[in-house]
């Protein structure tokens, strides 16, 4: 395993004191407007897109997807719990887009006939019955079990192990990081007694972001972002420390008994610095891709049968910009040549080509930076619109990417052979809040 050394990221001294700022007011941006209500699913829609709102009174977002891949809402369905709002737990913020700080906070399951809802307001989970036009009924609504301390909770991803019908729900903060619980048939959820840190023997505070079930089932990987929660020194200066630099122990790995109950953790090198977003590619039991968020890149991962993982060399965009970029999210082609990784602190995204098991640059970025309204800005100090959550339709075709400080999900064709994106079409969302994108 490589130590990377703390001068490789001795941006966050620097740059980091962005977390720990105001982003300014909580108002609608001018111009958008939300259209609520219930419409039926019509003629023209070959898919269906979900997003939670995370407000304060949560609920899921319905869009059917035409055939040009643009969206129109169809119905708004509250979850029955509390999302966070536009306040952002782990910084503090009053107000800043990705106020989750991870990804897969909403998920579909048992061949999309479920879908799964973090409310990270209350700590709870919402679970919905899909039917086969798309229309949502909810069916429960049950704690993490773990106390909401302070102005909002943080559950947030999700991760469903369909043998053992088991539901892992990963929080921010611990010292329970993982709670979980045994779905019934009816989709009503039972919590499970146990619970599971991300924290070391000598690091009793870490921050996680993302929580993946390898695709066989046998192994629950989890990234962490910060060794420590985000805090202020007496001098007011931000104290933050960021995963796997140099430590190379920000990727944990809990092997997965039979019944669904997690083993203890074993702690692997990520590769770079704030780890961030793990996919694996489409029909590969043991490679998987992750995003970097301070490495500013994506790298290649493999994990065998014992749990054990080599990595490749992080390959970066271009960071002229400033550092860190904070490359988060990731989406890859069904055939596994193209990968598409979103920059928070840009308002961009760059799309990778990847071909036997190595990744280059395709295009950097690949669409026009989505401007916010002005009032936030990244770690880099840049102004941003602060992207977060994205969804790559199945057949390669259309992409989506939430853009939380510019209130839109905004809709791009993406031609495989350049790799640039085209947008297509913008969807008034609401601001700051929404969080998690899931669709079939």
């Amino acid at each position: 395993m490589n130590r990377r050394n703390l001068s490789d990221f001795e941006i966050w001294p620097v740059v980091a004191s962005a977390f720990l700022l105001l982003a300014g007011t909580s108002m609608p941006a001018a111009g958008q407007s939300e259209p609520t209500g219930a419409m039926s699913a019509s003629g023209g829609i070959t898919g269906h897109l979900y997003m939670q709102t995370n407000e304060t009174q949560n609920r899921i977002m319905h869009f059917g997807r035409r055939t040009d891949g643009t969206l129109k809402l169809i119905e708004s369905v509250p979850t029955g719990g509390a999302g966070s709002g536009v306040f952002k737990p782990i910084s503090g913020q009053d107000s800043a887009p990705n106020a989750f700080e991870g990804a897969g906070s909403v998920i579909l399951a048992e061949s999309n006939t479920l879908l799964f809802a973090a409310n990270g307001g209350d700590n709870s989970v919402s679970s919905f019955r899909i039917r086969r036009d798309g229309m949502l009924t909810v069916i429960d609504r049950q704690s993490t079990g773990e106390a909401v301390s302070g102005r909002s909770g943080t559950a947030k991803s999700l991760a469903y192990r369909p043998q053992s019908r088991t539901l892992y729900v990963l929080h921010a903060f611990g010292p329970n990081h993982l709670r979980a619980y045994t779905v019934g048939k009816d989709g009503k959820l039972k919590l499970r007694p146990e619970r599971s840190t991300v924290d070391t023997p000598t690091k009793s505070d870490r921050v996680s972001t993302q929580a993946v079930l390898s695709p066989d089932g046998r192994f629950l990987l989890v990234d962490v972002l910060f060794d420590k929660h985000p805090a202020a020194n007496p001098d007011g200066t931000p104290n933050l420390v960021v995963t796997n630099a140099p430590d190379p122990d920000g990727l944990v790995i809990f092997p997965i008994r039979g019944d669904g109950m997690l083993g203890a953790p074993s702690f692997a090198d990520a590769g770079g610095g704030g780890p961030f977003f793990i996919a694996f590619l489409n029909r590969s039991r043991d490679t998987f891709l992750n995003g970097v968020a301070v490495g500013d890149g994506v790298l290649v991962t493999r994990i065998d049968d014992k749990g054990r993982t080599t990595n490749g060399p992080v390959v970066p965009i271009d960071t002229s910009l400033g550092k860190p970029s904070e490359l988060c999210w990731l989406q890859v082609t069904s055939d596994n040549s193209l990968v598409l990784a979103t920059n928070f602190g840009y308002g961009t995204v760059s799309t990778y080509r990847l071909t036997n098991g190595r990744l280059s640059i395709l295009q950097d970025p690949a669409n026009e930076a989505i401007p916010g309204d002005s009032t936030f800005r990244a770690v880099n100090g840049l102004v941003s619109s602060g992207p977060s959550d994205s969804w790559l339709t199945p057949d390669d075709r259309y992409f989506h990417q939430i853009f939380g400080n510019a209130s839109v999900l905004v809709s791009y064709s993406l031609d495989k052979t350049s790799g640039k994106l085209r947008e297509i079409g913008r969807t008034p969302i609401p601001y700051n809040s929404p969080q998690g994108l899931a669709g079939f």
